[in-house]
């Protein structure tokens, strides 16, 4: 059984579709490659959402390694499955003992703080647009500093390489305007933040990037999913954001329709993904 084999097993398929996990898990492996995850690890990793990034940290992280995996949302949060959901079924995976999961848990609460260097590494993988805003992540990463040796990081390269990507992109782009006047969410598109913002961000933390690299895995699911969601959900979102101008809505309107036209090939292959590794 391959590396990726034994990870899908652990994870909870909705519905049987194990082909949608295979894709993801082998995404998340090539992240792990990148950032150097090595046997004895420790390892905080925020924003873990349904713990598909998690598993596999766990994985590389061996017998002797430990993932403590938070994220701000609810353990009902999420679709199809919640995140309590998956996470219940990866407690009882062979993973499982390597892993521990807490939701609902606000980083930057006075209240949760960790010793000088108790993790070899921070993870933040294709979290941080869920931030609700650019001030929240950088305190979040100032905070961090602290607790971990080195940064890992890995989001949506918005300098796309294709034109066959701009769906995915214009679906942020519109997600990203409507967010803008909505005092609270719970969309996956909240802050959409460029290279070079988080290149910025993490500097001004206080981290030094050591190693960067964009790749691309053009069989992700990620780009059919939010172009499906901005089609279904943002023309209804923008009517109902408060404060959102007439004129912008018009723009969104416009925007939703060349979406429309661009994205009439079945599978719609996601933007690249930027990674970095920070001490």
């Amino acid at each position: 059984m391959s590396i990726q084999d034994e990870i899908v097993a652990c994870m909870a398929i909705h519905g049987g579709d194990v082909l949608t996990q295979e894709i993801q898990t082998a995404h998340r492996l090539r992240l792990a490659e990148f950032w150097g995850i090595s046997p004895g690890d420790q390892i905080l990793e925020i924003g873990c959402g349904q713990g598909d990034t998690t598993a596999v940290l766990a994985y590389m992280a061996g017998e002797n390694g430990y993932v403590h995996a938070i994220d701000q949302a609810s353990p009902d949060y999420g679709a199809p499955l919640t995140l309590g959901q998956a996470a219940a079924h990866l407690q009882q995976s062979p993973l499982g003992g390597r892993i521990h999961f807490e939701f609902g848990k606000d980083l930057l609460s006075p209240e949760v703080d960790y010793p000088e260097h108790t993790y070899d590494l921070v993870v933040l993988s294709h979290c941080s647009w869920y931030f609700q805003s650019s001030q929240q992540l950088a305190a979040v990463l100032q905070k961090a500093r602290r607790w971990g040796k080195k940064l890992c990081f890995a989001e949506w390269d918005t300098r796309i390489t294709d034109t066959a990507q701009l769906p995915h992109l214009l679906a942020a782009l519109i997600q990203a305007q409507i967010e803008a006047f909505k005092q609270g969410s719970s969309s996956n598109i909240r802050t959409l933040f460029v290279p070079a913002d988080l290149r910025d961000l993490i500097a001004q933390a206080g981290w030094t990037v050591t190693a960067e690299d964009t790749i691309h895995s053009p069989l992700l699911q990620d780009g059919r999913w939010e172009v499906g969601f901005t089609l279904q959900e943002s023309l209804q979102e923008a009517a109902e954001a408060p404060g959102i101008p007439p004129k912008l809505t018009e723009l969104v309107q416009s925007q939703i329709r060349l979406l429309q036209e661009v994205s009439t090939v079945p599978n719609v292959p996601p933007m690249p993904t930027f990674l970095l590794v920070a001490e």
